[in-house]
């Protein structure tokens, strides 16, 4: 692709490689483009160097140089077509001043979850000065990804945790192997819950808007916990708010259109209402037939995903017929299709980092092919 591709109605920003922006757009690509949630991580040895020179997760994530490094190392590495902020999901409700910790060999922790009126009384869309050291990372990678014409390398894509997921982490206190506490808030006050959904959602618009103005030129919503609701509470708290998140956010950015992705773990039998929640892009997880989904949502939305994360520990043979798998299940992208070549959640931190190697050009070999 040539920098400032431009079509009659989406114009895209000065780039060496767009064809992500393409394929979140459902415009034509030369092959399938591909990155990986958790794509800068733990089992890069470069990364867990940088993060013990850090001294913390948020050590890192907090200093945009060292933000910007990480952000960089998985694309020095490998092919990939675009960059992902390093950062994390938890930022917002760390920001309202639940006090969010991380412990050595353990999840992240609040220090005051929310679980009652008093504390839900206390919410509010945090200031986005608290959150500076996110935009200055975002505005530092998108400088060290341009070269002196101004032209980038790959696009960045923001991101923030979906309004339910964030309450989960915000109810339970941190990671929950049951949900009880927040399910339990749910049914009980389920009035408490919608206040807390509403200030998550606006903070979370207002943090990728943000992200967007620092530099970002794609953005995603994690709900990486939609999975565990009920039918019809799915929808109600929320598919509900990720809408309300997804039309406040700008479609587009110094006139250049920016892609909006939702990504929801356990969300397959819910596609065909995500597809028309107002996003450009539906992210999915392993347990959907990529085949199946392109036929159900037709030519409202691109596709992301969605290899097992596991497949990664099987030999390069093998890693090569699955990836080969997942792209004949899409097919060849239509004039009005899109996909991009992602994992079905996060790169686990055991990965042999050359096997990345090995679907990241399986990926671009084998769908430059399907093209003929």
């Amino acid at each position: 692709m040539t920098a400032a591709t431009t079509t009659p109605s989406i114009a895209l920003p000065a780039l060496a490689n767009d064809r992500f922006l393409r394929a979140c757009l459902r415009l034509p690509t030369d092959y399938t483009p591909v990155w990986l949630m958790r794509q800068a991580g733990r089992y890069l040895p470069e990364y867990r160097a940088t993060r013990d020179k850090a001294g913390s997760f948020m050590g890192l994530a907090t200093n945009k140089e060292a933000a910007c490094e990480v952000t960089l190392q998985p694309l020095d590495r490998y092919d990939l077509d675009a960059a992902i902020l390093f950062s994390d999901i938890l930022t917002v409700p760390d920001a309202m001043g639940l006090g969010l910790s991380f412990a050595a060999g353990e999840g992240p922790k609040f220090a005051s979850p929310v679980r009652d009126e008093a504390a839900v009384d206390k919410l509010a869309v945090p200031d986005m000065d608290k959150l500076r050291y996110v935009f200055d990372a975002v505005s530092t990678i998108r400088q060290a990804l341009s070269d002196d014409k101004g032209v980038g390398r790959v696009p960045l894509i923001g991101f923030s945790g979906s309004p339910w997921t964030l309450a989960c982490y915000m109810v339970e206190g941190g990671g929950s192997d049951d949900y009880r506490l927040v399910k339990t808030l749910m049914y009980q006050r389920p009035d408490l819950m919608h206040r807390i959904l509403a200030v998550n959602a606006d903070a979370v618009a207002l943090y990728l808007n943000t992200q967007i103005e620092a530099g970002a030129q794609a953005v995603m919503v994690f709900d990486s916990w939609g999975g565990v609701l009920a039918d019809g509470a799915f929808q109600q708290f929320s598919l509900a708010y990720t809408k309300r998140v997804l039309a406040q956010l700008k479609k587009e950015h110094n006139g250049y259109r920016i892609p909006h992705i939702v990504f929801t773990k356990g969300g397959g039998i819910w596609i065909d209402e995500i597809a028309d929640s107002g996003c450009d892009v539906v992210g999915l997880d392993w347990t959907m037939n990529l085949g199946k989904a392109r036929a159900m949502v037709g030519d409202r939305v691109a596709l992301q995903g969605n290899l097992d994360p596991n497949v990664l520990f099987a030999d390069p043979e093998q890693i090569q017929a699955e990836v080969i798998k997942t792209l004949d299940s899409f097919g060849v992208p239509g004039p009005q299709s899109g996909h991009v070549f992602n994992l079905g959640h996060g790169i686990s931190q055991f990965t042999p980092p050359e096997n990345v190697s090995v679907l990241v050009d399986t990926v671009h070999a084998y769908s430059r092919k399907q093209r003929g």
